[in-house]
């Protein structure tokens, strides 16, 4: 009774509970950058985006893609955070002051989007049949 159970599906580093976590991680940290973009668009003078699906449904759609694209995602994720924070802070205590942030707003609303653009090209082609589901 030495039997080696058989391994089924890819397997991540770290183990299945790993790439869960990770996978909330980043949910979280998208649904903060999308609240902190609004944020910045308003200080720019924009409307709050309303977003479609895609944006909406990113985490998602990331949940199930290969190891790299998620790797990808995590790390943009981070890298969007680090700029935003410090971004929010400036712009808030320029405010604060009566100043006009409008203009910086705005660089850091470009910066954003383009930053976001690039994470969403990350998803993984949904083909003629709608993304991949399992059951």
């Amino acid at each position: 009774m030495n039997a080696v159970t058989p391994k089924f599906g890819p397997r991540s580093v770290g183990g299945p509970g790993r790439q869960t976590a990770q996978a909330s991680a980043t949910s979280l940290r998208w649904a903060a950058l999308s609240e902190a973009g609004n944020v910045v668009a308003m200080l720019a003078g924009h409307r709050a985006e309303r977003a479609d699906n895609t944006i909406r449904n990113f985490p998602a759609l990331m949940r199930d893609a290969e190891p790299w694209r998620r790797e990808l995602a995590d790390n943009g994720c981070a890298d969007l955070a680090a700029v935003m924070e410090p971004g929010i802070a400036a712009l808030l205590a320029i405010n604060a002051r009566g100043s006009d942030c409008k203009p910086a707003a705005q660089a850091l609303w470009r910066e954003f989007t383009a930053a976001r653009s690039a994470m969403l090209a990350l998803v993984p082609p949904s083909g003629g049949m709608g993304p991949k589901r399992s059951a």
